[in-house]
């Protein structure tokens, strides 16, 4: 967590003209609150934290970039931990890191063992004629690649890395899921020399099927105009038999993203025998958390994440 600096109000000039003595009360006093303010502070994390660490505005990109990420950080650090890359959603033209989905999911799943890196990326402005594909997607590999590079430091389990993420991240995680190298778009760097696969994905309500779904504004193009790019940034475009374990999750009510788009992904995912799960949550609508009120899905993920990251289940 951040450490909070309490700065001193300047003195008055009356309070300058006071003797020694006065003087000598007032830093002591002064001494004693920032004490008492320091334990009032400690206490309110034993009172409320799960034990948490959160580092803001990490730089995981080049220094010419201004996206950066959040870290969130099991208590403890004594072992390695399984590494997940958490990608916000917003139509891949906003949103940001610290969004409360994304708090949501970092924290549960940094308190269950998880080193969680939630990112932002290059968005899209379509007013401004400005595309962002397939950048967006480079940026949320080099952000698994800058948790191998930084495995060490942070005590992740390199071996073990996966993603999660809502609506328009739901859609890169599994694009991070299910794209490989001779597939190119894989990023030359930075930390090119290692490598951009996940072990696993959470695909939160993302579309799949681009290509036969509608027509998006930040691809700057329609489905006529451009057809072959947006095959290119179907999911279901680069699916085979050695594509990653998928937990798909989505709501019956959502009426952004067609619960549809899950459904295709699921019966292609069935026809070539990866292993994956498709939960549907009667009455949700888009973007919700770990956390709908329809259901808890906390047990569900960390089964999922447990099973092929080797993290804590429940």
């Amino acid at each position: 967590m951040k450490t909070t600096n309490v700065a001193l109000e300047p003195a008055s000039p009356a309070m300058k003209a006071r003797g020694a003595e006065s003087q000598g009360s007032r830093w002591i006093c002064s001494a004693i609150g920032i004490t008492f303010l320091a334990l009032l502070g400690q206490v309110g994390s034993a009172a409320d934290s799960t034990g948490v660490r959160v580092e803001k505005d990490v730089a995981y990109l080049p220094a010419d970039r201004a996206e950066k990420a959040d870290l969130y950080l099991p208590a403890d650090d004594s072992h390695e931990h399984p590494g997940v890359v958490i990608i916000h959603g917003g139509g891949w033209t906003g949103g940001d890191k610290g969004a409360k989905r994304e708090q949501n999911i970092g924290t549960n799943l940094a308190e269950h063992g998880y080193v969680c890196l939630s990112i932002n990326y290059l968005l899209a402005d379509p007013k401004a004629g400005k595309g962002a594909w397939p950048q967006d997607l480079y940026d949320c590999k080099t952000a698994v690649r800058w948790l191998r590079a930084n495995a060490q430091r942070l005590h992740v389990d390199a071996q073990h890395i996966g993603a999660i993420g809502g609506s328009a991240g739901g859609h890169l995680t599994a694009m991070l899921d299910v794209t490989r190298p001779e597939d190119g778009l894989d990023p030359s760097g930075p930390y090119g020399e290692y490598p951009c696969r996940i072990s696993c994905g959470v695909d939160m309500y993302g579309p799949s099927d681009v290509a036969n779904w509608k027509d998006i504004a930040a691809l700057l193009k329609s489905r006529k105009e451009a057809p072959e790019l947006y095959q290119q940034f179907s999911v279901t475009t680069y699916l085979d038999k050695n594509t990653p374990p998928l937990l798909i999750l989505h709501g019956t009510a959502d009426t952004t993203v067609d619960i549809e788009q899950s459904k295709i992904l699921d019966a292609a995912l069935t026809k070539l025998g990866v292993e994956h799960h498709l939960e549907i949550v009667e009455g949700a609508k888009h973007s919700f958390d770990l956390q709908p009120p329809q259901k808890d899905l906390r047990p569900l993920v960390l089964e999922f994440f447990g099973k092929h990251l080797g993290g804590e289940t429940k």
